[in-house]
């Protein structure tokens, strides 16, 4: 009842006494405490099985708690943490939080070295900095802003960008179920020039637009990510994006 309906331990209590069964809220809360101490190991196993694998996605999703010392509820973080999507294993790891801050990814992390497909948030940037990790660029965040102004006003710039990720999705299609190495041609081969022809497209757009307007940024946000981006063109078990 707590985790799967988040309903509190002082919840359960009155709705047990109502049934004529009397349990101390302290002794529930010893029962959860229990639980959580028995089940370590099991967290601790899983943790080290996600970060065996060189290509893993992070994700953080806030999530609203009861601080136990200042009684009142605040915003914390489930950082959640899953092998790549072309890795054989397919496991989900959560690691609360009661903040947002990029030492919570490090701290996680520790020393794993390989490619980390996230967003463009600041937290993970760190982790890159030595280039023991290296930055997967998620397209589905990149396509959103396109999509999103699109949405808004039908701007055939935003359209045009839409059409052309398309494309590079279309691509990903047709090698999802190919080996890594013939993944890895295949994308060199068909992805790479369209990669190519993308960018000089989105450069010369942002030539041509308000430097201060929606799709500015949109094209911005695409250049300023465009190496982690692009990085799927040298490892075939990077995906496109972060939607696993």
């Amino acid at each position: 009842m707590k985790y799967a309906d988040h309903l509190p331990l002082h919840r359960q209590e009155a709705i047990f006494e109502r049934s004529g069964v009397r349990i101390a809220r302290s002794t529930l809360a010893d029962w959860v405490g229990t639980c959580g101490a028995q089940l370590q190991p099991l967290v601790d196993a899983l943790r080290q099985e996600v970060l065996s694998h060189s290509v893993l996605h992070a994700d953080e999703t806030p999530i609203t708690y009861m601080h136990h010392k200042k009684g009142k509820t605040q915003r914390g973080y489930f950082w959640v943490y899953a092998p790549g999507a072309y890795e054989q294993m397919k496991a989900v790891i959560y690691d609360f939080k009661p903040g947002r801050s990029g030492a919570h990814a490090r701290e996680f992390l520790g020393d794993w070295r390989g490619s980390l497909m996230c967003d463009d948030y600041a937290g993970y940037k760190a982790l890159f900095a030595d280039e023991q990790v290296i930055e997967g660029g998620c397209w589905a965040h990149a396509r959103r802003k396109f999509h999103d102004i699109y949405q808004a006003n039908g701007s055939s710039v935003a359209e045009q960008a839409l059409q052309q990720i398309q494309r590079l999705y279309h691509y990903e299609a047709e090698a999802r179920n190919l080996s890594p190495p013939e993944r890895l041609a295949h994308r060199q081969r068909h992805m790479e020039p369209a990669l190519k022809q993308l960018e000089r497209w989105l450069r010369s757009q942002f030539e041509l637009v308000p430097p201060n307007s929606a799709i500015a940024k949109a094209i911005r946000y695409s250049l300023n990510n465009w190496l982690a981006l692009t990085r799927l063109l040298e490892d075939a078990q990077l995906p496109m994006d972060n939607n696993a």
